[in-house]
């Protein structure tokens, strides 16, 4: 088959699949876009790491209509010019997404570094409230330990609970798997305070163990937190800007091109 009469053919399926990519690719945008809440920092990074995951599709779509120019126009040297001019909606398309992907760069990051000062914001709080609660029952057994009367209440308590598991039965009712389970649990859970209760020393360890175990977690977390945002930051970042400066360099640079005027036939042929 002779090569010019394929060319139309390529051209036109090149240009439909060129349409095809940037429509699809934005109607994609759209829909990551719903539900639409450009307030929340949260939707804001979800958003941005979507749409640059994705950005390189319109710019393929963008060459392959370029393409599809490029063989109507050599195809038609000898005959006619192309129908319609598609570089001129392309570059300025092009410039557009690169302008997008450009702005996407600095609030992606500081989006971000709010989203981390946030997250750091919440392990702090946390903590804290951990390490709170973890004095609070440390003095209530240190009360416990300096209370005989308290202290026969809790022996009191557990023998109740102990009489109760032998026997299976409450209250004159019988105790199903799950109830006899609980009762269990919280038998064990008041021995073990008691007998920190009566060993001080014990107490003691115990509490910096589990401070200890607070301060480790709490690090872990921020390190893992201070990370993700890095990582994040890193890839989506990066990718944005190399989308910005690859649809900048296409859109700018063929809107520069078209605007230079042709250089006519016979000139060329005088030099």
């Amino acid at each position: 088959m002779n090569t010019s009469a394929m060319s139309p053919f390529t051209s036109l399926s090149l240009k439909l699949i060129g349409v095809i990519l940037i429509l699809s690719s934005l109607l994609d945008y759209i829909t990551l876009a719903i539900p639409f809440e450009p307030l929340r920092a949260e939707w804001q990074i979800s958003f941005t790491g979507q749409v640059v995951d994705r950005g390189i599709v319109p710019m393929v779509g963008i060459a392959f209509l370029l393409v599809s120019y490029w063989i109507e126009t050599s195809a038609g040297s000898n005959n006619k010019k192309p129908t319609f001019d598609v570089r001129l909606p392309v570059f300025i398309l092009a410039s557009l997404m690169g302008l997008i992907f450009l702005l996407l760069v600095p609030l992606h990051i500081n989006n971000l570094r709010e989203a981390q000062s946030s997250a750091l914001s919440q392990i702090n709080q946390g903590a804290g409230e951990a390490e709170n609660r973890i004095k609070t029952q440390f003095d209530q057994l240190n009360v416990l330990s300096q209370d005989p009367q308290r202290l026969q209440q809790l022996n009191n308590r557990i023998q109740e609970i102990d009489t109760a598991i032998n026997s299976g039965q409450v209250q004159g009712q019988r105790l199903n798997p799950e109830q006899l389970q609980n009762l269990n649990q919280t038998k064990q859970q008041l021995q073990n305070f008691r007998e920190l209760a009566q060993n001080p020393e014990a107490l003691e360890a115990r509490l910096t163990e589990l401070q200890t175990q607070l301060r480790d977690q709490k690090t872990e977390r921020e390190n893992r937190a201070k990370t993700e945002a890095l990582k994040q930051g890193i890839r989506t970042g990066l990718s944005s800007l190399m989308l910005a400066v690859g649809y900048i360099a296409i859109g700018w640079l063929g809107l520069k091109k078209m605007g230079k005027p042709p250089v006519s036939n016979k000139k060329a042929a005088v030099r």
